[in-house]
């Protein structure tokens, strides 16, 4: 055969292809069929529909538990380390284990200046508790953390009116204070400017410079920020520290685990305590746990699609079987179609549209169905202001579905395919026999 020949005869085949998907007395055998049995058809279907609805559920809910993930790791910096100090656990050096690890200013400059690698670097000095805040007669009760300039990028505050902590406000132990949306909305009404006003914190009168938001939520947004040196100052008459932190730019893994390692030397050296003893100084290293949690979710991911399209494939089973059994009862008419002179591919393309419509409609429904709960989900906490820790925004992404949807038709496709080879090798003599 030529090549002009071959061509012509594809173009033939796509042709009659073509015309057999829109022949409406087939669609009406199909639809006939499938009333014929309707029990046998929802059920069938509703494999189907279950498999993809299961699918775009399970893919919210994994997204909703990714997302509350990435929010509450969204309020600090990922490329963070935490230092806390602790009592030491080993003897060390003739030193007894049990001893008690304190900072106190100079260890934020031994982070500033003598470890390689550290971007940012920040101390808190802990007030104890929500305490009584009060302005012009109203007292409300909020958290006050005593910090630094640079805890502006640990805890990704975003600045909306004034400044924040500065350098001169530290080493003049300045009186001002930072304060979140929510306490601006506490003391002040709509549109009044708080910049300026003083706020009294256990008796001390502090100047607002500034108002921020928190992508970290409305616990965050009650806070107030106040320069440590002042705090250490008036509320404290040494110069503690109860927590440094620090970010590590663009460090990797490896480089952020190197940092972490020259961070404990440092204090073991001032501190006498053993470079092993963890106890002693406990680092909390945001980019390994952010690592971890990743391949916790990658996991999740891959369960999920797991499930997903193992419950899809045993819909598609059930389509399979059901055209099996079409195909017996219907034997006896296939045997008569041949014997007139139907055509192979007339008779697969009947099996195979019959299959393709079954799992493309029950698939579709499913999918709409899923979106329509996981979005009503969604809808719901927003509208009345649910925030979970574990549980924040529920969405599917809808190419992936729509992938999945294809997948499901291509499964249906092949599902049909088995008995339509079987209806062809159908004997027309033996049919009409029987």
């Amino acid at each position: 055969m030529s090549m002009m020949a071959l061509c012509h005869s594809l173009i033939l085949s796509f042709s009659h292809s073509l015309i057999a998907m829109f022949d409406l007395d087939k669609w009406q055998e199909i639809f006939e069929s499938l009333k014929k049995h309707q029990l046998r058809t929802l059920l069938t279907a509703f494999a189907v529909w279950w498999g993809i609805f299961m699918l775009v559920i399970l893919l919210g809910a994994g997204n909703g538990l990714q997302n509350s993930f990435e929010k509450n790791f969204g309020d600090d910096a990922v490329n963070s380390l935490w230092l806390y100090p602790d009592r030491t656990s080993e003897p060390y050096k003739g030193l007894p284990a049990g001893r008690w690890i304190r900072f106190n200013n100079s260890d934020y400059d031994v982070l500033r200046n003598k470890v390689a690698g550290v971007e940012h670097v920040t101390g808190r000095y802990y007030l104890g508790g929500e305490l009584v805040v009060e302005y012009e007669g109203k007292t409300l009760s909020f958290d006050v953390r005593s910090v630094h300039p640079d805890h502006l990028y640990l805890e990704n505050t975003l600045m909306k009116k004034g400044r924040y902590i500065n350098e001169p406000d530290i080493k003049e132990r300045r009186k001002i204070c930072v304060i979140g949306k929510l306490v601006k909305e506490g003391f002040f009404k709509e549109g009044e400017d708080p910049i300026g006003r003083q706020l009294n914190v256990k008796g001390t009168e502090f100047t607002i410079v500034g108002v921020f938001e928190d992508s970290g939520g409305e616990n965050e947004m009650r806070k107030i920020y106040i320069p440590i040196t002042t705090a250490q100052r008036i509320f404290d008459t040494q110069d503690r520290i109860h927590q440094l932190m620090v970010t590590v730019g663009d460090a990797t893994l490896e480089e952020s685990k190197v940092i972490e390692n020259n961070i404990r030397q440092e204090y073991a050296t001032k501190y006498n305590f053993s470079p092993t003893d963890k106890s002693a100084l406990y680092i909390s290293n945001n980019i390994e746990e952010y690592q971890q949690f990743q391949s916790v979710f990658m996991g999740i991911r891959f369960f999920i699609w797991f499930v997903g399209i193992g419950s899809i494939i045993a819909g598609v089973v059930g389509v399979s079987n059901i055209m099996l059994i079409i195909v017996k009862d219907r034997t006896k008419e296939i045997g008569i179609r041949k014997a007139m002179g139907a055509t192979p591919w007339s008779i697969v393309s009947m099996i195979l549209q019959e299959a393709i419509f079954l799992t493309g409609v029950a698939g579709y429904l499913g999918l709409l169905c899923g979106f329509g709960v996981v979005y009503a989900v969604q809808s719901f906490m927003e509208k009345n202001n649910i925030e979970t820790e574990f549980f924040y925004n529920p969405e599917v992404d809808f190419g992936s579905v729509l992938s999945a949807l294809l997948f499901l038709v291509v499964c249906g496709t092949l599902a049909g395919l088995i008995p339509a080879v079987q209806a062809v090798r159908v004997n027309p003599v033996t049919a009409m026999r029987g």
